[in-house]
């Protein structure tokens, strides 16, 4: 059985993007009606990196559902802030029927256990984005072999403290557990009006104006995998999924409709072109650490050299103007070299002095 994945130019269907998606592969008559409400898991990790469908793609898909009686959009807290703020991304489409859902704040849980070959772990999740509710899943195009769609759902459970999750060992059986536990995403909506790429701490993105929307998620997510120059064959999400029957992840047994693929890939593989150059051209990211290192290869800290924090931060900031206001950075930095032996160092009646011999 093959899966279909529809393939809409935005710049030509503009609101209607969703919707013609949804005509393309083969509707969604049976999900859309109104006995039935819909949670919409949205991504946002930051408002501020800006990392999330649009305004538009969401209301895409509020509009798309027309005969449900209402739509939730759903986030959990996390440590950049609360859902409640994150979701304010979307405010402008909150009505009665489209209403914004901290998950982190729901009372109505369920237990889900994750397999752990150390120890199994519980997550409570809430009743609200389970069946018999309609599950949407939009997340954005980006170049990262955990993917988007299926990762999005590493934002279902309630604790802000999810890094917990993060580790190999556990982080694919919380997203297939979760998945399992939610009766599946219903529908897929993969938002490629920017394309995200990162690489070695640099972050570029350029418009290409897709959507890419299907029943099945892993499908979709394979499709953004592919388009992105990532093996989905490879790609341990992907497999995760496949191994439990969730989805598909064969691309040849991936139908894509609307724009034709070799035109995807030709564009996609353009867009990764330029924002690999573009990235080329940007400064390696700022790290404490690479910069004291500078610091003491270039022989500031000898003998009988003695420096204080301020010496230190002049020094830094004289070196790269980026080291401003990061005082504490700095400082832990310091005192960890000074911990691990790296640095001498002694206390003055006014400062800390460092060194080394």
């Amino acid at each position: 059985m093959n899966a279909v994945v529809a393939a809409v130019n935005l710049r030509e269907h503009k609101r209607d993007a969703v919707k013609e998606a949804c005509n393309l592969i083969g509707g969604i008559e049976d999900i859309d009606v109104p006995e039935r409400e819909v949670a919409i898991k949205v991504g946002v990790f930051s408002p501020v990196i800006g990392s999330y469908s649009t305004v538009e793609t969401v209301e895409g898909i509020i509009r798309a559902f027309a005969r449900s009686p209402k739509k939730y959009l759903v986030e959990t807290d996390n440590y950049q802030g609360t859902a409640t703020d994150r979701l304010k991304v979307w405010e402008s489409l909150f009505s009665d029927r489209v209403v914004p859902v901290n998950l982190s704040e729901e009372t109505e849980t369920i237990p889900v256990r994750i397999p752990n070959p150390i120890k199994d772990v519980t997550i409570d999740l809430a009743k609200l984005v389970i069946k018999p509710r309609v599950f949407v899943d939009t997340h954005v195009m980006r170049a990262y072999d955990r993917g988007s769609i299926l990762k999005n759902l590493f934002g279902l459970p309630p604790t802000s403290k999810k890094v917990q999750y993060h580790k190999s060992e556990i982080f694919f059986n919380v997203l297939t557990s979760l998945y399992e536990a939610i009766g599946g995403v219903d529908l897929a909506v993969l938002d490629a009006t920017y394309y995200s790429y990162s690489f070695k701490g640099k972050d570029a993105r350029t418009r290409t104006d897709t959507l890419f929307v299907g029943r099945d998620a892993v499908a979709v997510e394979a499709i953004g995998l592919h388009l992105a120059g990532i093996n989905p064959h490879k790609a341990q999400v992907i497999q995760s999924f496949v191994e439990r029957g969730f989805g598909i992840g064969d691309l040849d047994k991936i139908e894509v409709v609307g724009v034709p693929m070799d035109r995807l890939e030709a564009n996609f593989k353009e867009a990764r072109t330029e924002l690999e150059a573009e990235m080329a051209q940007k400064p390696d990211p700022w790290s404490a650490s690479k910069a004291v290192s500078a610091l003491v290869k270039s022989g500031y800290f000898t003998f009988p050299n003695k420096r204080t924090m301020q010496d230190i931060m002049t020094a830094l900031i004289e070196a790269d103007p980026r080291t401003k206001k990061r005082d504490k950075m700095i400082y832990s930095t310091v005192r960890r070299r000074f911990e691990n032996g790296k640095l001498q160092g002694e206390k003055t009646d006014s400062d800390w002095l460092y060194w080394t011999n």
